[in-house]
């Protein structure tokens, strides 16, 4: 019997489905402005979110919702005002929203802080109806945001002061797409997990950079290329039993590395044939005749 006629395989592969789709959507345009790493920042500030959740006993996606959101917003702002470098307001982001996590999820109760586990490494099988239900409506308004703002969005990430001079409203856009990130974070939670969803944003950009030209080629070749890693992972981690979300990134990175290796080998096989290609003859120049 195939292991997806059971109804929690089913929505366990369509949670993959959806954030292998979304990550590398909008990972496109935090590839372009040089901020991969801002999705591990926010899923460390969404895990405070989560062990507030679990303190107050609320639904823990929905806090991490508005808890990555409000991160995201405030690096923006101070980002936008140039009063510390981006790098330090990564780090804060990162060790108090990690701290601040850790401590609300110790004061709430022993059966909560084991399923803190779930939400900073994945656990896409369990995955209820209710959950699928918010991701799919998260993950569809990511992919609306990258898909129809395309155009004003790579304005703002490619250069930022031309889009200001052009008379784009560079702060909407900037704050759009740093919540559109922090959401896509809380989509990854339950595929992924926390600690791993920067991973899916940047790694299948990556790839499809290498085989792509331009940069709506590059996007759809990166959600493509989540798809395919997000459901062979499930796929494969139920069969040897591993971690799914750890799964799904490893296979990433295999790919990545797959790829490069073959893009290297093509483009040396092309030098080499055009090393060995005979000369062109030159025509002939007769006498008296000028060039």
């Amino acid at each position: 019997m195939s292991i997806f006629a059971y109804d929690f395989m089913i929505r366990a592969l369509l949670g993959a489905l959806i954030t292998g789709a979304s990550a590398p959507a909008i990972g496109t345009y935090l590839v372009q402005r040089r901020l991969s790493l801002i999705g591990d920042g926010l899923g460390h500030v969404a895990l405070t979110g989560v062990g507030l959740g679990l303190l107050l006993h609320k639904s823990p996606v929905i806090m991490a919702v508005l808890a990555a959101a409000a991160g995201a917003v405030i690096i923006e702002l101070v980002r936008e005002r140039g009063r510390t470098s981006g790098d330090i307001a990564l780090s804060m982001l990162f060790y108090g929203g990690i701290s601040g996590g850790v401590v609300l999820v110790n004061l709430s109760d022993e059966q909560s802080s084991r399923s803190l586990v779930s939400y900073l490494f994945g656990s896409p099988l369990t995955t209820n109806r209710q959950d699928l239900t918010v991701m799919l409506i998260l993950g569809v308004a990511v992919l609306a945001v990258a898909i129809l703002l395309r155009p004003w969005l790579f304005a703002v990430c490619h250069d930022e002061e031309y889009a200001r001079v052009s008379g784009l409203p560079v702060r909407t856009l900037n704050l759009v797409l740093a919540i559109t990130t922090a959401v896509t974070v809380t989509v990854a939670m339950r595929a992924v997990g926390l600690l791993l969803v920067s991973a899916l944003m940047v790694v299948p950009v990556a790839t499809a950079q290498q085989i792509t030209r331009g940069f709506r080629a590059t996007m759809l070749a990166a959600i493509g290329i989540g798809l395919a890693v997000s459901g062979l992972g499930v796929w494969l981690s139920t069969a040897i039993d591993t971690g799914p979300g750890a799964t799904v990134v490893l296979l990433a990175i295999a790919g990545f590395f797959v790829v490069t290796v073959g893009v290297s080998a093509w483009r040396a096989a092309g030098r080499a044939r055009h090393r060995t290609a005979p000369a062109e003859p030159q025509p002939e120049v007769e006498a008296g005749v000028g060039a």
